[in-house]
């Protein structure tokens, strides 16, 4: 990377494990973690919670935020990891404004196994109901777009492990 800093985005619908895998890769890198879910404003926590989907206009600020604080360790001349799901490339595109540099690690898997992951997850506003609406909003990522696709399968570490060979990230060029 010739110490250039970075920024990855780990994306995914609801269940996919974006947390786990961005807190792996972040402490296995040493970078910041950010939790994209900590941005959402009030009324897209209390939408959500009531199972109703957001749309583009509800996304539009917290994308916005979370390019902020893309900027924000840019500034600071530190690389980051985020938990973001991302689902489209309008959204990729407005998270990439955030910095020359991001790049995304997709936490993909088979409908069922996501589905039952949120039928398991405990103290989350983020209904299984909504999944559905994830996975027809969701856009894979282009053959333009700097990422890597890990299956949700993996353990974590495996995940991980693909993410950093797949994208050549060495954690002591870009701290």
């Amino acid at each position: 990377m010739n110490g250039r800093l970075q920024h990855i985005v780990v994306m995914g619908v609801s269940g996919s494990g974006k947390t786990t895998v961005g807190e792996a890769l972040a402490e296995r890198l040493g970078w910041r973690f950010i939790e994209g879910d900590s941005f959402h404003p009030p009324q897209n926590v209390a939408k959500m919670s009531a199972g109703i989907p957001l749309d583009d206009d509800d996304r539009a600020p917290w994308l916005k935020a979370l390019a902020a604080e893309i900027a924000r360790d840019e500034a600071a001349g530190r690389s980051s990891v985020l938990g973001c799901s991302a689902l489209k490339r309008a959204y990729r595109d407005i998270l990439r404004s955030g910095a020359p540099r991001v790049r995304f690690v997709h936490v993909h898997g088979d409908r069922a196994v996501l589905a039952d992951r949120l039928s398991h997850r405990a103290g989350h506003f983020f209904p299984a109901s909504l999944l559905e609406s994830q996975l027809a909003a969701l856009e894979p990522l282009g053959p333009d777009e700097d990422g890597v696709v890990v299956d949700v399968a993996l353990s974590t570490t495996e995940q991980v492990d693909l993410a950093v060979r797949a994208l050549a990230i060495d954690p002591t060029s870009a701290d």
